[in-house]
């Protein structure tokens, strides 16, 4: 009887070690399967990359001759996170033809543009380097500034200077709006369908209303007075905030060189029912 007793118990400890080891593997496998299970949720949820923007610049000169110095500045904004070809080729819209958008491919431009421009300008000193009669520097500047990146309008603006003899150096200015959420440039249609001489004539009416540096003898802005056009075209060299929609004129364009550049406002309340109601609603336009 004592012999048949503890034969039971030793089978009753058989039994409860191999529940126990039982309950540790499917407690084991549950585990694993909800960690794989966690995983692969983990996997399948693709995050929207944050919008990033760098930029790749080059910088060098030359000495040409005793009298000539030629110097050449370039600098590109890189976005990592715009991958549409039509979007990223109007964006570089100057440089016909990019493949490589990446910083190393747009820092190779930079590079190949700087060559040619040294042996262009070379090229084209050497009839006349013996007529300077001074030491001079010639320069070619480019670049991009990003101005604002707000309701998934990205506004970029373009600028250059020059020089290569002459009374004075050159510049100029190029607004460009991009649409972020339908990768495209935006265009004067997409905000306002006002007649274009209706535009012109608050251009007209609104050129004094921001200083470009040209003021009178009691020091009121006064650019019209330098006007070389008799109507300001409604040009595309535009952009905007929730405020105004501002066109943007380089010198020569449509006054004086002495006047400088030329930005004028047109408010929104200006445009009256003409602002396309989408673009007024994402722009929060009251």
């Amino acid at each position: 009887m004592v012999f048949a007793y503890k034969k039971e118990i030793a089978i009753m400890k058989n039994t409860f070690a191999v529940l126990a080891l039982s309950s540790f593997f499917i407690f084991s496998a549950c585990k694993k399967s909800e960690t794989h299970m966690d995983r692969t949720d983990k996997a399948e949820v693709n995050q929207p990359k944050a919008f990033t923007v760098d930029s790749v610049q080059v910088k060098d000169s030359v000495q040409v001759s005793d009298s000539l110095k030629i110097r050449y500045y370039s600098r590109l904004l890189v976005f990592p996170t715009i991958k549409d070809k039509n979007l990223l080729d109007s964006i570089y819209f100057d440089n016909k033809n990019i493949q490589d958008f990446s910083e190393n491919g747009l820092q190779a431009l930079l590079e190949k543009n700087k060559n040619e421009y040294f042996a262009s300008v070379k090229k084209d000193s050497k009839d006349f380097l013996s007529d300077l009669t001074f030491s001079q520097e010639w320069y070619s500047d480019t670049g991009m500034n990003m101005k604002s990146n707000k309701n998934g309008y990205l506004h970029i603006e373009y600028v250059w200077g020059s020089y290569e003899g002459g009374a004075h150096d050159n510049y100029g200015f190029s607004e460009r709006v991009f649409d972020l959420e339908n990768n495209k440039k935006v265009v004067l249609k997409d905000i306002t369908s006002m007649p274009k001489s209706k535009l012109e004539a608050l251009l007209m009416k609104n050129i004094n209303k921001i200083n470009s540096g040209t003021t009178d003898s009691n020091g009121k802005v006064n650019n019209s007075e330098m006007l070389l056009v008799d109507i300001i075209p409604a040009t595309e060299n535009f952009y905007f905030d929730e405020k105004n929609l501002y066109f943007h004129y380089s010198p020569y364009e449509i006054a004086a060189f002495a006047a400088g550049d030329i930005t004028i406002p047109v408010s929104w309340q200006e445009l009256e029912d003409t602002v396309n109601p989408a673009f007024k609603e994402r722009m929060k336009i009251n």
